[in-house]
């Protein structure tokens, strides 16, 4: 069983996973991939798995993919190339369609693959010191896998700028952008993120679902008559679920509805953080 992606559910349902090669900047290679992406299918078939939290071990968020992976490729065939990249591009678009809500906590630096999994979260929220790069350009390469994702997050015409120059950014332009729902100084961030699931526990979790699934089918579709059809038979066949009954209710009868638990003030304590900061051996 590998060590590189570890994950933990707290008893409000929250999971946590933490990419963990700090001694790599948390960097993907093959092992790693595949571990999230197991990892991630398996958090989405746990009914008690509310939402997923995804943050890195140590001081960086993620570098992505692993520089001496990425020398042994060189010598690798085209359909070598095309297996691995196959790979992280599963990994990445299960992250963006699981049904569970995803929150990004960012620390440090975030680098091509890490901006695309920040990308391919629902909200992501970092430390003010935290920073990107769209580096793949600066080694004669595209980021193609994320670039749906961070295309999405960011914009095309901002896309434009920082993947083609490769030029780092901070937190406050990344928020700017869109890339980051919101930024806090390193201390809060626990608690901004701890809020936001408070937030998310208040929301029907078929409700979630529902949006989830809508959100990238409206965005791509154009607006006429059948997307108005759509949308309009979309709530008809919502409303009356028992979660919206219920939901409807709790409203009128002022209090809160049924799913609503006790969510924790922050995310379950991160692969010992405080401990690792101490250590001088980290990068």
């Amino acid at each position: 069983m590998t060590t590189k992606v570890l994950a933990q559910v707290d008893a409000d349902g929250n999971a946590t996973v933490v990419l963990n090669r700090p001694e790599v900047h948390n960097a993907f290679d093959p092992e790693m991939v595949d571990a999230l992406t197991a990892t991630l299918r398996q958090l989405e078939s746990r009914a008690e798995v509310r939402a997923i939290v995804v943050t890195g071990a140590g001081r960086n968020f993620c570098a992505g993919a692993d520089i001496e992976q990425m020398k042994r490729s060189a010598n690798y065939t085209r359909e070598q190339n095309f297996e691995l990249a196959r790979a992280t591009a599963l990994m990445l678009q299960t992250l963006y369609s699981l049904e569970k809500p995803t929150i990004a906590c960012v620390r440090g630096a975030a680098r091509g693959g890490g901006v695309g999994l920040i990308s391919a979260c629902d909200i992501a929220l970092a430390e003010r010191g935290a920073t990107f790069r769209l580096s793949e350009v600066k080694l004669g390469i595209i980021p193609a896998m994320i670039s749906p994702y961070v295309i999405a997050a960011m914009g095309e015409r901002m896309a434009h700028r920082y993947m083609l120059s490769g030029e780092e950014f901070d937190a406050a332009e990344a928020y700017r952008i869109g890339l980051l729902h919101d930024i806090c100084e390193e201390p809060e961030l626990n608690g901004l993120v701890g809020r936001m699931l408070a937030q998310l526990h208040s929301s029907g979790p078929r409700a979630v679902v529902a949006i989830k699934k809508l959100i990238p089918e409206i965005a791509a579709a154009a607006i006429d008559d059948a997307v108005s059809e759509k949308t309009a038979q979309r709530i008809a066949d919502l409303r009356v679920t028992p979660e919206a009954q219920e939901g409807l209710g709790a409203f009128l009868e002022k209090r809160k509805p049924s799913w609503v638990t006790a969510a924790p003030e922050k995310p379950q304590k991160e692969s010992n953080r405080e401990d690792e900061r101490k250590s001088k051996g980290e990068n």
